[in-house]
């Protein structure tokens, strides 16, 4: 690891982002979605990917979603932005989620 601590890389991933349309991007792309911290970076998501589930990352694609507007009553209100990052694994790679370590 070029520099990054373990600390550092055991706060980027924040949970795995299960959706239909995250399941069918691991499904067709070999990519796994996860929620990141919002000052993440790819070398970073890549570095913490690699060392927490022990696979080798191919790339690594970042995007930054807007929070909604949601009303409640009079009171509108606005949920966080949060990032989201696509990780492409190398053909063999599986992360396993639910592993026995």
């Amino acid at each position: 690891m070029s520099g990054i601590s373990q600390e550092r890389l055991m706060q980027v991933l924040l949970a795995p982002q299960i959706s239909e349309k995250a399941t069918y991007i691991a499904d067709k792309n070999d990519q796994v979605v996860f929620r990141v911290n919002s000052d993440a970076t790819k070398p970073e998501v890549k570095a913490a990917v690699e060392l927490l589930f022990k696979v080798e990352v191919k790339s690594v694609q970042i995007a930054n979603v807007k929070g909604k507007v949601k009303r409640f009553g009079k009171i509108t209100g606005r949920r966080k932005d949060w990032k989201k990052a696509f990780v492409c694994l190398k053909p063999g790679q599986e992360v396993n989620f639910v592993s026995g370590e």
